[in-house]
């Protein structure tokens, strides 16, 4: 099948490549002329683990090419990927501005059926939007408009999409439902579910999955900050709750809040949505506001460990992106952070395997980058985590012991056991679970 794939952000590039391993002909476009010479010259904008090895693969051997041109992108192809930013406005909203450009743009070129497709997270109605922007200027008969989330994890992505728990798509129409089958066919061959539905409903599916998971998070996170109060170990409580199957084990741990491209603005768009139906979704308006807290959980901790006073104190900082596997650092938690500390008259120094050049376009040379973790905390008077890359895990502690002016940890991601931290002599903060002094 030819498919055509419009934008190459995370969900873009996966999309394409993932469909060139698959067998099909894919024509990634995208606007930023650099972007697409880049890629043309084997050289992936993004970071995600297994993508390089598909990319190079199918781009040597044809199946996968990238193009400015919409029209030439488009070119006999049967789908059409809108894989575009929707980035939330000032009220909340998810803005469509960039999906309702190309959707009038692709009016005028289509010259035979396609199935076109929301792939980008949007509110209930887009995919009629859609339909209603491309008919200004084409046949109905020459187009459908399917709308089919992605439900992509940063760092797994490409697991994600090649080995799929359910494919979810909204569509009316029988001969587009007939497309999709085929396209999906050689992704759910061990029997995972293609789930068909009407269009609004696929489209409030991603945002009801986002916010379920962004509200078993926040949950946990507000136990465990209770559990500092009471004395209780968030730890003992994930596991005593976990094995439940009603509840099951994941996205339990506490920590300091999620970011990402996803939960952040989902979140605020479905209690958008909602208000302007006429209904208070008041569990989302908790989680948002209790998620903002939540990032700069330690700050207070660390104040009052000082004594108040942070000018001058140098603090090593483990992680920079919101989540590893990624360089993604949007709303990452280690920006609010850092953004304190700097306020504070704090010296930051950070290591990160793989944000930090992300980090510096945002923030420049206001703390400084090393080129790994133990040059981060040399002379430093304490260490702070902030994402959990699995290097951190199992740091040399003896090694730490030696850099560091006192041994003391702030662990935003509850790294380490508390029995270990009690016997190495270290001084460690943690989320919901006693202090080690």
């Amino acid at each position: 099948m030819k498919i055509a794939v419009v934008g190459t952000g995370y969900v873009g590039l996966v999309t394409g490549t993932c469909f060139a391993e698959t067998g099909n002909q894919v024509v990634c476009v995208d606007i930023d002329a650099n972007k697409v010479e880049k890629m043309k010259n084997g050289i992936i904008p993004i970071y995600e683990p297994g993508l390089d090895v598909l990319f190079n693969r199918n781009t040597a051997e044809g199946r996968l090419k990238f193009t400015t041109d919409l029209a030439e992108g488009i070119k006999d192809a049967k789908v059409i990927f809108l894989a575009l930013p929707t980035p939330p406005g000032e009220d909340g909203s998810a803005d469509l501005k960039y999906i309702l450009k190309v959707a009038n743009d692709l009016g005028p070129i289509l010259d035979q059926y396609v199935v076109v497709i929301d792939k980008s997270t949007v509110p209930v109605g887009t995919a009629e939007k859609v339909h209603a922007a491309i008919a200004k200027n084409a046949s109905t008969e020459l187009f459908d408009v399917v709308s089919n989330p992605e439900f992509l994890r940063e760092g797994v992505a490409v697991e994600d999409f090649m080995k799929p728990d359910r494919v979810v798509i909204g569509t009316s129409s029988e001969k587009a439902k007939g497309v999709m089958t085929k396209l999906y066919a050689p992704l759910v061959r061990q029997g995972n579910p293609v789930i068909f539905m009407d269009e609004r409903s696929a489209e409030m599916t991603k945002y009801a999955a986002n916010a379920f998971l962004a509200t078993k998070i926040t949950f946990m996170n507000e136990i465990a900050n209770l559990c500092e109060m009471v004395g209780a170990n968030v730890d003992d409580i994930r596991r005593g709750i976990g094995t439940d199957s009603r509840i099951g084990k994941r996205f339990l741990f506490a920590g300091i809040g999620y970011g990402g491209s996803c939960f952040p603005k989902d979140v605020q768009a479905l209690e958008k949505t909602s208000k302007d139906s006429g209904y208070e979704f008041q569990i989302l308006k908790a989680v948002m506001t209790v998620n903002e807290d939540q990032k700069t959980k330690l700050i207070p901790h660390i104040k009052a460990h000082f004594g108040g006073d942070l000018k001058g104190k140098v603090f090593g900082m483990w992680g920079l992106a919101f989540k590893p596997y990624t360089d993604d650092i949007r709303e990452a938690p280690a920006l609010y952070n850092i953004k304190e500390l700097l306020a504070e008259g704090a010296i930051i120094k950070a290591f990160d395997p793989e944000a930090m050049e992300n980090v510096k376009g945002v923030i420049g040379d206001t703390i400084t980058y090393t080129k790994g973790p133990y040059e981060a905390i040399k002379d430093a008077d304490a260490v702070l985590i902030m994402t959990e890359w699995p290097q951190f895990r199992t740091p040399e502690f003896e090694v730490m012991e030696v850099l560091l002016k006192d041994k003391v940890i702030f662990d935003g991601r509850n790294l380490y056991e508390l029995e270990q931290m009690k016997e190495l002599g270290y001084t460690y903060y943690s989320i919901g679970r006693e202090t080690v002094k």
